[in-house]
């Protein structure tokens, strides 16, 4: 068995699990950004592709190796995987799904709690000998606790149910908005009221999103979003970067429509210098909090990953249908 990952080599190997069918592959490693031509000609009898999360699976890549039988993200993500190709060719494509959620929903409260305590200006005030001037004027602007904010979640999965169940213990107010309403014993068992976008994005203290990339999502968080925020909440992002228009934003932040942002992806990345959300005036710059987009990189979360993606290895080699599979296809077609 003929297995081509694309991706870090170290990170496949430190994860690597015990399992019996790693001893029967031949493993070829190359970076991301290695050409189709390459990956054709030194893995043209391939059998599995394990690819990282954002690495390039082509159409041509795909339909130049013959024996392919799964490709596996490394992660939740597959939009860079060409699945329609593999499905024409009945090649399964599978993700980790919720693989990472707890890891994400510790980084989305971690957000939240770091936008109301205002932990970046805080810390800086203390390094800078300001301590009492900061902790006064705390006192007089006041500092919102979490108990007392309405959150509302855009979007209902894995992440966003993840994080509902943590904040249930903060004592929350929660809130909920996707595409189809769930079952009332769902919405019990997280302690979540539906509402209408509308009405969730007008009424929220704290908004979270926890929606995919699509044509209908990419720059949902623009201008006439915005505007219907509250002037005091909070907006965090531990999706994707492309949910929010990055120029609407910036105006949003330096008008004061928006108290505030926390984000943990960006787009583009890599994350530079002259991105509008960094890049921000230094009167603005207060109202947002970053993280590095490590929110679903927890130890934990990938030896959960790798785990999983040798238990799929397996099962298709047995003529197994693995779980998580995000193209349709129900089994094999053999040449």
């Amino acid at each position: 068995m003929k297995v081509l990952v694309i991706g870090n080599e170290d990170r496949y190997k430190k994860y690597m699990p015990n399992n019996e069918i790693i001893k029967k592959a031949e493993i070829f490693y190359f970076p991301i950004g290695t050409s189709d031509e390459e990956l054709i000609e030194k893995g043209r009898d391939s059998e599995i592709i394990l690819a990282d999360a954002i690495a390039q699976v082509s159409k041509t890549l795909i339909e130049n190796l013959p024996d392919l039988r799964l490709i596996h993200s490394e992660g939740v993500g597959y939009n860079a995987i060409d699945i329609q190709t593999a499905k024409e060719r009945g090649i399964y494509v599978c993700n980790n799904k919720g693989v990472n959620s707890g890891a994400v929903a510790e980084q989305t409260i971690l957000l939240m709690l770091g936008l109301l305590r205002n932990v970046a200006s805080g810390d800086r005030s203390v390094r800078e000998g300001k301590q009492l001037q900061t902790k006064e004027k705390a006192m007089i602007e006041g500092i919102t606790e979490i108990a007392d904010c309405k959150v509302g979640l855009i979007g209902f999965g894995d992440i966003a149910k993840a994080v509902a169940k943590r904040l249930a213990s903060f004592e929350s107010n929660l809130y909920y908005y996707s595409r189809t309403r769930f079952a009332k014993e769902v919405e019990d068992q997280h302690q979540v009221t539906y509402l209408e976008l509308e009405e969730l994005i007008s009424t929220c203290d704290i908004i979270s999103i926890h929606v995919p990339v699509t044509e209908e999502t990419t720059a949902m968080v623009n201008q006439e979003f915005l505007k219907k925020m509250k002037k005091t909440a909070f907006l965090v992002n531990t999706a994707r970067g492309e949910i929010v228009d990055n120029e609407a934003m910036k105006e949003a932040l330096i008008q004061g429509e928006i108290q505030g942002a926390g984000f943990d992806t960006v787009y583009p990345e890599p994350t530079t210098k002259v991105n509008p959300l960094v890049n921000l005036p230094a009167d603005t710059e207060n109202k947002v909090l970053f993280s590095p987009h490590i929110g679903g990189i927890s130890t934990s979360t990938f030896f959960r990953a790798h785990e999983n993606i040798w238990s799929n290895v397996e099962a298709v080699m047995n003529e197994q249908r693995p779980n998580y599979v995000v193209n349709g296809v129900l089994k094999i077609k053999r040449n």
